[in-house]
């Protein structure tokens, strides 16, 4: 008989290890958020760990993926349209209701204006049996321009109407804290490249570290703004719904869209998962730049709960889809 493996139990459930630790920082910052000189700590080692990420990024990111998979540029343009179009469409449509609480609805809204994740796109892609090299190179595209559309977006849908006005202040942030560490990263990954791939899942680590530091951050100064005497439980499982509702919407449409414009299998694999997924190691950066730091915790409250919807569902149809294609492939091969 084989012992007790909570790890093993979190597969079984589709629970992602790393929302535990997510949500017991969100707890952490709930009981003892950073004050005085230790949040001046906390926010400067925030802000290190936020450079870092962008940096391994950039490390990341291989120029001859994207030369190769650009070739599909349709199937690109049309997952970026998902990502920056009918996304940020689904936000603003939520952000119409009457009666939602406003700082939760412009979280919801951020979180339609953020690129495509990386690493869970591609995953699951390769389970699906969709086109990977293709897959690699959207969700690179996506998140190279989320860097510039997804602060035009902010500023154009959310700062603007709050009577800020244009301010270059956090052009000058994402440029020095983020742009040029990823593009630092990039240029050097011929020398550091095969260190950050030997290494990557320690340097894994450091991303998620620097993820949940800034959580920490953001959501201890919110707390001491007030977050939880505003924050109902009832709002934050209106909150898991809207979630759902976007992300069932959004794979509908892929799905739609990919049969109409004759996409094969494989690209209608990659337009799904990269078209409907929302970054999280992106969006909460980008946050703590574009907002102010008592907003920050309830902006990202919306992006955390939609970060581990779409990984549970997004599981169970790659696993369906890698059945069906062994199921196809069992077929053809006793008709042969």
């Amino acid at each position: 008989m084989t012992g007790f493996s909570p790890n093993r139990l979190l597969a079984r459930l589709n629970i992602d290890p790393y929302l535990l630790l997510l949500v017991s920082t969100v707890g952490l910052a709930s009981v003892l958020p950073a004050r005085g000189v230790w949040a001046g700590i906390a926010g400067g080692l925030a802000d290190v760990g936020i450079a870092l990420l962008f940096f391994l990024h950039g490390a990341k990111l291989s120029r001859e993926a994207i030369i190769g998979g650009a070739k599909a540029w349709k199937l690109h343009l049309t997952t970026m349209s998902l990502t920056f179009v009918l996304f940020p469409l689904l936000g603003l449509g939520v952000q119409a209701i009457p009666g939602l609480d406003p700082t939760l609805t412009m979280g919801v809204l951020f979180l339609t204006l953020l690129p495509s994740t990386v690493q869970s796109s591609i995953a699951f892609t390769a389970i699906a049996g969709g086109n990977v090299a293709a897959a690699v190179c959207s969700a690179s595209f996506s998140n190279l321009a989320g860097i510039f559309v997804t602060p035009l977006l902010t500023a154009l849908l959310i700062t603007g109407k709050q009577g800020g006005g244009f301010s270059t202040d956090p052009v000058i942030a994402i440029a020095t804290q983020l742009l040029l560490p990823f593009l630092a990263g990039h240029f050097l990954r011929p020398w550091i490249g095969g260190f950050v791939h030997r290494n990557k899942k320690v340097l894994g680590y450091v991303d998620r570290g620097s993820i949940l530091l800034v959580v920490y951050t953001a959501f201890g100064a919110a707390v001491l703004e007030g977050l939880w005497s505003r924050v109902t439980l009832g709002e934050l499982g209106l909150i898991a719904v809207i979630s759902l509702a976007i992300l069932a919407v959004v794979m509908v449409s892929s799905s739609l869209i990919g049969k109409a414009m004759g996409f094969s299998r494989e690209d209608r694999i990659v337009l799904l998962f990269c078209g409907s997924k929302k970054s999280l190691a992106t969006g909460v950066p980008l946050a703590g730049v574009l907002f102010a730091p008592a907003q920050v915790g309830a902006v990202i409250l919306p992006l955390m709960f939609f970060h581990q919807i779409q990984l549970m569902v997004c599981a169970v149809l790659a696993r369906r889809f890698a059945a069906a294609a062994e199921a196809e492939a069992g077929a053809a091969a006793e008709a042969a």
